[in-house]
């Protein structure tokens, strides 16, 4: 059961990487930050939600990444993350970074020792600027992956309903200390900040109800996932709608609260359909290709796409320029995944287990001879 493939989820995954292209090629990079001179008003009015596909990732994250860690083999997680994201992610930072030094400036600049640590994929905790603004969803994720770790190295994955439930209290509360403003009166607010970026709780609710989507696939509707999944409703819209004030703001647009609640909302409704296998032909049909594609394609859209916007524009048609480019990104996505993971992925697979293999063989050695003095 657990190796069973969900197949709707590479749909959903590749449809939301879509909306957050459509987001930012359509309204995002004209909108602020003066990225592209490309408007695009036919599409901005609908695509400036499209943001709103980095929540249902975090959602599709959730259920995917408890079903990875359902084995209880740390060692068995950490190797398939690893595998996961660096090949594909160290071919598109490459391009980006290639492209930002030929043709970005003075919109866009990279230097070399950003690429470097770019690359380790752990910039993002060490404050260096990513070489393309879309890494910001990874680190989130990293944080997912730590906190997922954490509890497969204690060995308590069968209790993952439990730390479910302790994390969206915690959640719950740290946000209302946040936000009523209580706990900038006392000098551990900085203790509630870290706790905060911790448990993600920006994002936490999409987690916990995705890992929970996962346990009413795999194990069936209780209660407990009901409420679990209802409250972390409630909290992932109220956060949704909060931050519009600050989108609002950032980029010069009016937001409908009933169309962010909705497609929220949706998510929930969608994901809901494939924890109850209620997906119907969406469900008995692959979509791999699709689901391969999401990644690479997230990867490598944002920058070079205001890249070749600014490059074209206003000489060229905008309508040529902006699905021409949207071919290009899907093209390229395609090429990394066919050319770079399918050709990196098993062998690095393989690498790593060989490494940990001879540290744990080289460690057992130690610990027999150490016990062979004591015993001497």
């Amino acid at each position: 059961m657990k190796d069973e493939r969900v197949n709707e989820l590479d749909l959903l995954r590749f449809l939301a990487a879509l909306s957050v292209v459509f987001f930012h090629y359509s309204f995002r990079g004209y909108a602020a930050h003066g990225l592209s001179v490309m408007p695009y008003p036919l599409l901005a009015p609908y695509s400036k939600y499209g943001y709103l596909g980095v929540e249902l990732f975090f959602m599709i994250s959730g259920f995917v990444i408890l079903m990875t860690a359902a084995s209880g083999s740390l060692r068995r997680f950490v190797v398939s993350r690893l595998v996961r994201l660096y090949p594909a992610f160290w071919a598109c930072c490459t391009i980006t970074f290639v492209a930002i030094l030929a043709f970005g400036k003075p919109r866009f600049t990279a230097q070399v020792k950003q690429w470097l640590a770019n690359m380790t994929l752990l910039s993002g905790f060490a404050h260096v600027s990513s070489i393309d603004g879309a890494y910001w969803s990874l680190f989130v994720e990293i944080r997912f992956y730590a906190l997922v770790a954490v509890i497969l190295f204690i060995g308590r994955i069968h209790q993952a309903q439990l730390f479910l439930n302790l994390w969206l209290f915690a959640s719950i509360a740290l946000c209302f200390l946040s936000l009523s403003g209580f706990m900038d009166a006392v000098p551990w607010v900085n203790l509630v900040s870290k706790l905060s970026d911790y448990l993600i709780v920006d994002y936490s609710a999409l987690f916990i109800a995705g890992a929970t989507y996962y346990l009413i696939w795999s194990q069936g509707v209780t209660l407990p996932r009901v409420l679990v999944v209802v409250v972390s409703w409630c909290l992932a819209t109220f956060q949704s709608i909060y931050v519009l004030k600050d989108f609002e703001n950032d980029y010069n647009t009016n937001m409908s609260h009933y169309m962010v609640a909705s497609l929220v909302t949706f998510f929930f409704v969608a994901m809901l359909l494939v924890s109850l296998r209620r997906t119907g032909f969406l469900g008995r049909n692959r979509w791999i290709l699709l689901g391969s594609l999401t990644y690479p394609l997230y990867l490598i859209h944002q920058n070079i796409g205001y890249i070749i916007f600014n490059m074209g524009y206003p000489a060229l048609n905008s309508n040529v320029l902006f699905w021409g480019t949207i071919i290009c990104v899907l093209m390229t996505a395609y090429i990394v995944h066919n050319y770079v993971e399918k050709k990196i992925s098993s062998p690095m697979k393989s690498a790593i287990n060989k490494v940990v293999d001879s540290i744990q063989s080289y460690a057992a050695s130690l610990y027999e001879r150490a016990k062979r003095r004591n015993i001497a």
